[in-house]
């Protein structure tokens, strides 16, 4: 007796210190997550991604359809916005890099929803401690393996489950069969074995559909787990949101009750001799087989409020990532939006976001813009700088400037392309579709912000020219604003009546060229390119040569034979 009542002690001392143990270990766990996030906000976040991470990101953009306007693939990989992306995301949860990239590529057109954003921004700005309750609680949603949360959930939609008729009759006969076991224990035990194996027999060939969607249930029941500490947390300022959630909590109710049953199993979960007790119970009743049914019957019908949980969980902790993206800045401005069809723009002291040590520049912008100068001035650099503050001001309300104001734009670029192998394109093909596209938006109602460097640069001198001065011509209306970057000097007399000439210029000294990164009004008088040559020891001959070659084109209008200039010059 007193040998008994010893190992009962110590088995209730051994759970009592395994449970203390366990605790202790949590609040560690806690206390270093929180010292993380308060050690992140406001700097700039050090996380590397992968191409295939990006991709796993953006499918929370790609799969779901999509209303009105948003920022295309031309225009994303010309800006780097991937980047951008990058630099703004502090989140601790997938849901929140998942709609963060998607919030970016949809600009917004309308003030209410950029006020809202404004004052979730500030709130969290301004309220720690909420702030944090708020990641901790978003830190317990989990990236499923290597794909999105968005990706992991919607792969169920278009699964095809069969009638659980069969399953039920598994569990019908096991608890006849243990019925009978009870009343009748000789034969019954025959019939209650006979019974078992069979239910095992048949139960693995339908295991397989439960292993491959656990997955899937385990983001759901982490969503509507947060959405329980959501309405625990009493947060006042995101009440909204919180009564949001509960409307989608209610009708997943039935997905969440009983889920133990298929989530909870020792393979998955390591859950010891009870959770190897608890993996013969679903072999021998297929309980799990029919709740698996039920659930995944459940996840299909409520998909909208599924999606529903990760757009407002995401929503909350994007409001978060911005908040601390402003804190990196060294200055910022709230845009101002012009209730007006004439495209226009005026910006103060407009900096580049992934510059550490950018020289700002200012505009006031009507109609066409035209920007020349040489390379490495500066050109592309305050074309991206311009369109990515338009998108920047409709999606994270903040500007990277001392002042911001124009109309709503529809935001579209053309410069950074290349040959497209893959469908054997050539480079100017890509090009003229990159450009057709722009020239259809133009066509459309709204105001639309178009970039555009180096107009047509795949084709020859002379059609390139002619063709540039009409499509450019062809795009500036009083509804577009059109900025476009180009080495054709040309351009700039052809186009003067219609785009307002501006210069990016360099000072050349005798062993280093100087770029300011300046904007000036007007269109460049300097050239630069044949004394880069000189300075990295190109043979002097040739160098001579080419100034001669452009002092008699300059003269002539036509470029000398290459024979005659080398005659000239020995």
């Amino acid at each position: 007796m007193d040998s008994n009542l010893s190992n009962l002690v110590f088995l209730l001392l051994f759970f009592l210190a395994a449970s203390i143990l366990i605790l202790v270990q949590n609040r560690s766990n806690q206390k270093r997550f929180l010292a993380r996030i308060k050690n992140s906000w406001g700097q700039i976040p050090q996380k590397e991604y992968t191409y295939e991470e990006l991709e796993h990101i953006a499918q929370f953009f790609r799969q779901r359809e999509k209303n009105g306007f948003y920022i295309d693939d031309i225009t994303w990989n010309d800006l780097d916005m991937d980047r951008i992306f990058i630099l703004i995301n502090q989140s601790c949860s997938p849901v929140g890099a998942e709609c963060l990239y998607n919030l970016l590529r949809k600009p917004v057109f309308e003030e209410k929803e950029l006020k809202e954003r404004q004052r979730l921004i500030e709130f969290f700005r301004s309220h720690q401690e909420e702030r944090q309750k708020l990641q901790m609680l978003l830190a317990s949603i989990r990236r499923p393996g290597n794909v999105g949360i968005f990706e992991a959930v919607h792969v169920t939609r278009e699964v095809t489950v069969q009638g659980k008729t069969g399953q039920v009759l598994c569990l019908g006969a096991f608890l006849l069969s243990l019925l009978f076991f009870v009343l009748k224990p000789n034969p019954g035990v025959l019939v209650f074995l006979l019974v078992c194996l069979v239910n095992i027999g048949t139960y693995w060939g339908k295991k397989g559909e439960i292993d491959a969607y656990l997955t899937s249930f385990g983001c759901v029941l982490q969503l509507l787990e947060a959405q329980k500490k959501l309405e625990k947390a009493g947060i006042h300022q995101l009440k909204e949101y919180e009564e949001q959630g509960k409307q989608y909590k209610k009708q997943l109710s039935g997905f969440r009750k009983g889920a133990f049953w298929v989530t909870e199993r020792s393979s998955t979960a390591g859950g010891g001799l009870g959770g190897l007790f608890m993996d013969y119970i679903r072999m021998m009743t297929h309980i799990d087989l029919i709740k698996f049914h039920d659930m995944m019957h459940s996840m299909q019908e409520h998909m909208t409020e599924i999606e529903g949980l990760i757009s407002l969980f995401g929503y909350l902790e994007s409001m978060i990532s911005i908040a601390s993206f402003r804190e990196i800045l060294p200055y910022y401005s709230l845009p101002q939006f012009l209730s007006e069809d004439r495209a226009r723009m005026e910006t103060e002291d407009l900096y580049h976001p992934l510059i550490s040590h950018p020289v700002s520049n200012s505009i006031s912008a009507q109609g066409g813009i035209l920007v020349t100068g040489s390379n490495a001035s500066g050109k592309s650099t305050f074309l991206k700088n311009v369109a990515i503050n338009a998108i920047l001001a409709q999606t994270v309300y903040t500007c990277t400037a001392s002042s911001y104001r124009a109309p709503y734009f529809k935001v579209m670029t053309s410069m950074a392309l290349r040959d497209d192998l893959e469908s054997g394109e050539s480079y100017f093909i890509v090009e003229i579709r990159s450009l057709k596209r722009i020239l259809d938006e133009a066509d459309r109602d709204g105001n639309l912000l178009c970039i555009i460097d180096e107009v047509l640069r795949g084709t020859n001198t002379i059609e390139r020219i002619a063709a540039s001065s009409e499509i450019l011509w062809s795009i500036c209306r009083s509804h577009v604003l059109s900025f476009a970057a180009t080495h054709d000097i040309e351009l700039s007399y052809i186009l003067q009546n219609r785009y307002k000439n501006y210069h990016f210029e360099e000072e050349v000294g005798e062993d280093d060229v100087v770029f300011n990164y300046l904007l000036k009004e007007g269109r460049v008088t300097t050239r630069n390119a044949i004394r880069l040559l000189d300075m990295m020891k190109y043979d002097r001959k040739l160098t001579q040569r080419a100034r001669r070659a452009v002092e008699h084109f300059e003269q002539e209008g036509v470029w000398e034979n290459m024979e005659d200039s080398v005659d000239k010059c020995r």
